[in-house]
């Protein structure tokens, strides 16, 4: 049986009724052509889902009725942070659309020596708009955060608790003359509570940001001979951490 289209509730329903409005509401009415008698899955960010049948479409609301209440997780067994220097234009919205399929909890837009992307509000808000889509995609129930950016110093003096904390940083002239050498292993090998991924802007981390981070505990993960973009670098280490720590 197809899987019924989902739809974020911007507000949690305590009753039998909910209202779809904005985006959501156009997307339902102009697009998917829903009407009276549609079943579709809607979800509150809380990690609860619920089933729901359309009773009435108005001038920019959806009125529906609730079938069910259920609790579906689908997110990491880790609570995974990843702070990130962002790239420019539409490949901040492909990175957070992939940070949130994979799971990612928390994304802190990051401010370093090299960045180029400086995120203000309405940029910040576009891509929670990101995060709601993505969830609708990939069945999570519960919305990745978009955090306040910080600047690196301030994220590696705040964030010494966390057990492990990994930044993208590459190893250069070790690869080329030991080709065989395995890439640095990801320390630990119980699976934390949480962990903390750092991705640099395009040109890496200064060599006195790593050494700031590497002082404060962090480890350094070399993702390979290759240079790769912010975006692919992020997805890159999140897969490794998630495979690793997560198993999936």
């Amino acid at each position: 049986m197809q899987a019924m289209d989902r739809y974020f509730l911007e507000s949690t329903t305590a009753g039998g009724s909910a209202t779809l409005k904005g985006p959501e509401a156009h997307h339902l009415i102009h697009v998917m052509r829903g009407k009276p008698g549609t079943r579709v899955v809607l979800f509150d960010g809380s990690g609860r889902e619920f089933p729901a049948v359309i009773e009435r479409i108005g001038r920019g609301e959806v009125q529906l009725s609730i079938l069910g209440r259920q609790e579906v997780d689908r997110e990491l067994p880790i609570h995974l942070t990843l702070a990130v220097a962002l790239p420019k234009g539409d490949r901040q919205k492909w990175l957070v659309e992939k940070a949130v399929e994979l799971g990612v909890g928390r994304l802190i837009p990051l401010g370093t020596l090299r960045s180029v992307a400086q995120p203000v509000a309405q940029a910040l808000a576009r891509l929670q708009r990101s995060v709601i889509e993505a969830s609708k995609q990939c069945g999570r129930n519960r919305l990745m955060e978009i955090a306040e950016p910080q600047s690196w110093p301030n994220l590696v003096d705040t964030t010494r608790d966390i057990p492990i904390r990994l930044l993208a940083h590459p190893e250069r002239g070790t690869r080329a003359s030991e080709p065989d050498k395995e890439p640095r292993a990801l320390p630990g090998a119980k699976p934390p509570d949480s962990v903390l991924l750092a991705v640099g802007p395009e040109g890496g981390f200064s060599a006195e940001e790593v050494a700031l981070a590497v002082a404060a505990g962090w480890h350094a993960v070399d993702l390979g001979p290759r240079i790769l973009r912010v975006e692919t670098a992020a997805v890159l280490l999140v897969a490794m951490v998630t495979q690793r720590f997560a198993g999936r």
